[in-house]
C-alpha cells in the first residue's frame, strides 16, 4: 500500500513540476505607456524647476557676496574680512542644506505620486497571473534565455490597465 502511494507521488511530482506556467512582464514598458506617467513627469518637472530657480537665487547671492569680498581693499580691517568670510560660509552651508532638502522633497513627491500607479500595475499583474493560472510572473529585464513555454504577459497587463 505504501509502495503504491510512493509510486503515485513519484509519478505525479514531475507532472506537477512540468504543469507550472511562467510569465514575464516588462514593467518599464508598462509604466512608460501609462498616461498618468506623463502627468506625473510634468508635475515633477514643475517642482524641479521651482527648486532650481530658488537654488539659482541662492547661488547668485553667494556669488555677489564673494565678488564684494574680493573687492575689499587691502586697508579693510581683518575683523570685517572675517565677518564677510563667515557670511559666505553660512550662505554656503544654507545652499548645501537647501540642496539636500530639495532632493529629499523631490524624491518624496515622486514616491507619493508613483505609489498609486505602481499599486495599480502590481494589482493588474496579479490579476493576470491569477486568471491565467501562472505559477510565477517575472520581471523581463534582461533575460538570457526565454523558452517557448514562458508567456510574455505585458500585453495582457496593458489590456487590464486600459492601455492601447
Amino acid at each position: 500500500m505504501i509502495k503504491k502511494l510512493l509510486l503515485a507521488i513519484m509519478i505525479a511530482l514531475p507532472m506537477s513540476v512540468f504543469a507550472q506556467k511562467f510569465g514575464v512582464v516588462n514593467t518599464n514598458q508598462l509604466m512608460e505607456s501609462l498616461p498618468e506617467i506623463k502627468t506625473i513627469n510634468e508635475q515633477m518637472e514643475a517642482a524641479t524647476k521651482k527648486y532650481e530657480d530658488e537654488f539659482a537665487k541662492l547661488q547668485e547671492e553667494f556669488n555677489k557676496k564673494y565678488q564684494e569680498f574680493q573687492a575689499l581693499e587691502e586697508s579693510t580691517p581683518q575683523t570685517i574680512k572675517e565677518r564677510r568670510m563667515q557670511e559666505m560660509q553660512e550662505l554656503d552651508s544654507k545652499i548645501q542644506k537647501f540642496r539636500e532638502t530639495a532632493m529629499q522633497d523631490l524624491q518624496r513627491q515622486q514616491q507619493q505620486l508613483m505609489a498609486p500607479v505602481q499599486e495599480n500595475v502590481v494589482k493588474a499583474i496579479q490579476s493576470v497571473g491569477a486568471e491565467g493560472g501562472f505559477t510565477f510572473i517575472f520581471e523581463n529585464m534582461m533575460p538570457v534565455y526565454v523558452g517557448t513555454d514562458v508567456t510574455d504577459v505585458t500585453p495582457l497587463v496593458k489590456t487590464r490597465l486600459g492601455i492601447k
